[in-house]
């Protein structure tokens, strides 16, 4: 059965392109120099802060254009369809795809803030990840706050910092925190470590959702190395990108096994985890093999919860995303039909914009109307604590 009117479409991960000013127009004269910037080098529009360059890669700007024009060379703007950095053209855009409303990750800070989480100036890159959470509440959530959903970036490297920062944003309204899918690639303790009890206080105390998107921790997984000796033994990665695309998932996998494992979610049982651009075949899984191993490994290891089955922490904890999932679809009840949402991954990659409506309504085809609504929209609501108005 196709989708219907009254199925309102609500995207839990898409993507924004910043455009050039929004760190030049909320940073002091003094920090704009060193702060994010375009350059017009080549040919092309890189980024410049503190020291390092960057472009806008190719795939994460594809929107509108055949698979055969897409790549990984940078990209400029006027090679990007509007949409991609302008709420209002966003906004159309959604119409055409039939999305109502949508969450959009950073692109030029990383998903999660890696870039100002690397950067020499923690001073400035905590300017920075302020000015782009009021640049996305202010600025391009202002737009339509009834269909742009709020998200907020923390300073990684500071707990403390990053606890004021969650209270900070959710007295702006922002429905959920950005956060790496592991801190340890980024040099950071790892979930079970108690360094992070600031950051879960400030989560539960304010009811934030923590939104882990697939290779948010600067770590992506599927490639192969060799040693050349022109490049005085650097490892090159020999396998194609499609090997790491392939395996996105893996990482949220990793991130699910991880906490389920941490005994963080008993010491905060309002905490809740959105695994975005992860899928949702691999849950049925992972939740069998975990309470297979918990069934068995529990009565030696002092670290892990003797009451508590992973399965049952994760349907009270996290919720699975998908952009195009068949398996996972097939096998919901074994998920929970209370915890899938639906994600359009516009502008990248793995968007079927301007066909996301018409390719849901295929996938949901054999899927009873009222689980059709919780997928497509009242799940998302309910996580995001974001009514129908």
């Amino acid at each position: 059965m196709p989708l219907q009117d009254h199925h309102q479409l609500i995207s839990v991960d898409d993507h924004l392109i910043e455009h050039p000013r929004v760190w030049q127009d909320r940073l002091s004269k003094a920090d704009q120099e060193k702060g994010p910037r375009i350059v017009e080098q080549n040919g092309m529009h890189l980024w410049h802060y503190d020291g390092m360059v960057a472009p806008t890669i190719g795939l994460n700007a594809v929107a509108g254009k055949p698979v055969e024009e897409w790549g990984m060379d940078p990209v400029r703007y006027e090679d990007m369809i509007p949409g991609c950095y302008d709420p209002v053209e966003r906004l159309k855009d959604m119409d055409t795809d039939g999305v109502e409303a949508t969450l959009a990750f950073p692109s030029f800070p990383g998903f999660a803030g890696g870039v100002f989480h690397r950067a020499p100036d923690k001073d400035l890159a905590l300017k920075c990840v302020k000015a782009w959470n009021d640049f996305n509440v202010d600025e391009w959530c202002a737009t339509d706050p009834d269909r742009l959903i709020p998200m907020a970036i923390v300073p990684t490297w500071d707990v403390e910092l990053a606890a004021a920062e969650i209270r900070r944003m959710a007295a702006k309204g922002a429905r959920t925190v950005t956060f790496p899918d592991s801190p340890v690639p980024l040099g950071l303790p790892s979930f079970h470590n108690e360094y992070w009890t600031p950051f879960w206080e400030a989560c539960e105390e304010t009811s934030m959702p923590i939104s882990l998107h697939f290779g948010s921790s600067s770590y992506v997984p599927g490639f192969s190395f060799m040693q050349t000796q022109a490049t005085n033994n650097m490892k090159l990665p020999e396998a194609p990108f499609a090997v790491a695309i392939t395996l996105f998932s893996s990482n949220l996998m990793w991130s699910a096994v991880d906490l389920l494992f941490s005994g963080v979610l008993q010491k905060y049982p309002k905490l809740q985890f959105s695994l975005a651009e992860g899928g949702i075949g691999w849950i049925p899984y992972i939740l069998e093999r975990a309470d297979f191993v918990w069934s068995r490994h529990r009565y030696y290891m002092k670290n892990i919860d003797f009451d508590a089955r992973p399965s049952e922490l994760f349907a009270k904890h996290f919720w699975g995303c998908f952009i195009d999932d068949e398996f996972g679809v097939e096998n919901r009840h074994k998920i929970g039909v209370d915890r899938i949402m639906l994600e359009i991954d516009y502008p990248h990659s793995d968007s079927n914009w301007p066909n996301s409506r018409k390719r849901a309504s295929e996938v949901l085809a054999h899927v009873p109307d009222d689980e059709v609504t919780k997928i497509t929209e009242t799940n998302a609501r309910t996580m995001l604590n974001f009514p129908r108005r």
